[in-house]
């Protein structure tokens, strides 16, 4: 059982019939904040990311570049090891499902829900997406010019029928509405909560598990002519890399899953019901983002609209990039990414608001204290106006960002940082140098106190460039966490300071 201090976060594994794109950015930013802030706070963190490569969808994608799966799966896989590198996650683990340690995970977990007469033969018929690996009911397709495609989703469906084995999802209905209204948080945000509430009230049907049209799979246990559903698969990621079949899971179960909105089912329904039928602990909580359009177009290949997060990156900077996708829109909610947005950001709230806040404050301690922290002195109501919301500010981050509220969390941020910018306006600390330097120096080791909070509750979302600005301030890289807010001895040297931030021109 997992540990009050540890906290474990999931993103999602992905599919390796594509290359990444902004959706599979987003998610991981946002994970990889939550792992970086639960450090920050004292945690031990176990930080999963991967790639998810069997399935009939894998298989043709290979087929179609004349390439076996496995080293289709190997070479495309590596893509989604370099989008983490290039956005600097700070994962513990990247899995792949053509892991030995996951097959085991998973022929195991077969064998724990066979023996409980949770998994019976049967045959299955019905519309099949091949692209969401999903079947569909004939409510949930539509036809158009004779095609009919799933209206979920937009994935053309083909009748299909073949033997499989079944979960039986159908008994647990009753049991994950009991369960999701003991455990209201484990589904979020509110709005996608209901959308499951709703779905599992309407029945729930029992749910295929095996597949024999296709090969590329892990073969069933005691009948290889069958190969395991790519989501039974898939979903058995989380506790493989957890340990699973080992009795000691310490990080089991998971805090939070981070997914988007289109897998959520998969997550808040599929998911809990096999693993009350396999008696093991179910995770704590499901989180579904919303899906991002391109200057209010749907993104899609056909549309040539396709955001590369690495171009952007090559382009405005990491960190820019992480601030604005978890600034711009409420997370959960779907968002419109917009070039001018961006560049928006990046020049008021970053390169003015804390760039300048930041270049003004260092600038004045190198000319008037010749480079050394002002010594500390006891607040005034003046001071009081700075520091009590300074000081209120890392628990007002931490709650929102247990809610995953990052749009939240990082206005609570930028209120103290123009706090900070009209503080410094109004106590003119360039003008007390002839008239009260003792003030001035009070005010200044203040701005650094102010710059100090500021720099380490943003680490999570831009490391870099706060870790840049820890060094200015003289801290050392030992003393980056919430617990280690002590004050730094009056006189130490600072460094000369350089700016943050790069504007660039606005378009238009």
């Amino acid at each position: 059982m997992s540990d009050a201090r540890r906290y474990y976060i999931t993103t999602p594994i992905y599919y390796v019939n594509d290359k990444p794109h902004i959706g599979h950015a987003y998610t991981n930013i946002a994970s990889d904040v939550m792992a970086r802030w639960k450090r920050l706070t004292g945690h031990e963190v176990m930080f999963l990311t991967g790639t998810d490569e069997h399935g009939q969808k894998v298989e043709k994608a290979a087929e179609a570049v004349g390439e076996a799966p496995q080293p289709f799966t190997d070479r495309v896989s590596t893509t989604f090891r370099d989008l983490a590198s290039a956005i600097g996650l700070s994962n513990t683990d990247f899995i792949r499902t053509t892991e030995e340690r996951h097959k085991r995970a998973c022929t195991v977990l077969w064998e724990r829900l066979a023996a409980r007469d949770q998994i019976y033969l049967g045959a299955y018929e019905g519309w099949y997406a091949v692209r969401d690996e999903a079947f569909y009911g004939p409510d949930e397709i539509v036809e158009r010019d004779g095609q009919k495609y799933a209206i979920a989703s937009g994935a053309p469906v083909e009748w299909m029928r073949e033997p499989s084995y079944f979960f039986r999802l159908g008994d647990w209905g009753e049991r994950l509405l009991a369960f999701y209204e003991a455990n209201p948080d484990f589904i979020a945000p509110v709005s996608r909560r209901n959308e499951v509430l709703s779905f599992v009230k309407a029945g729930l049907q029992d749910l295929s598990v095996s597949r024999t049209s296709f090969r590329w799979g892990i073969p069933v246990p005691g009948d290889p002519d069958h190969v395991m559903y790519v989501w039974l698969d898939a979903l058995t990621n989380y506790i493989t890399a957890a340990g699973y079949p080992s009795e000691d899971m310490p990080f089991w179960p998971a805090d939070l899953h981070m997914v988007g909105k289109d897998i959520l089912r998969f997550h808040a329904i599929i998911w809990p019901a096999v693993l009350m039928a396999a008696e093991l602990p179910t995770p704590k909580r499901v989180f579904a983002h919303g899906w991002w359009t391109n200057e209010g177009q749907k993104i899609s290949k056909s549309l040539g609209n396709v955001i590369d997060p690495l171009a952007l990156i090559e382009e405005f900077g990491l960190d820019p990039v992480r601030y604005f996708l978890l600034r711009e829109v409420p997370f959960g909610n779907d968002g419109d990414f917009s070039r001018r947005a961006l560049i928006s950001r990046l020049n008021s709230e970053l390169a003015n608001d804390l760039g300048n806040l930041a270049q003004r404050s260092l600038s004045l301690i190198q000319r008037n204290c010749d480079g050394a922290l002002p010594p500390l002195a006891p607040p005034t109501e003046e001071d009081r106006q700075l520091l009590e919301p300074l000081g209120a500010l890392p628990d007002a981050v931490g709650e929102a960002l247990d809610r995953q509220a990052f749009h939240e969390a990082l206005e609570r941020v930028w209120a103290v940082v123009r706090l900070g910018n009209g503080w410094i306006d109004a106590q003119k600390p360039w003008a007390l140098k002839k008239t009260d330097p003792v003030r001035m120096g009070t005010v200044l080791r203040n701005l650094h106190t102010a710059l100090r909070v500021l720099a380490t509750v943003l680490l999570p979302f831009m490391p870099g460039t706060m870790n840049a600005l820890l060094d200015q301030l003289g801290v050392g890289e030992g003393e980056r966490t919430l617990a280690t807010l002590k004050a730094l001895p009056d006189g130490t040297k600072l460094p000369p300071p350089t700016p943050l931030f790069r504007k660039v021109e606005a378009e238009g």
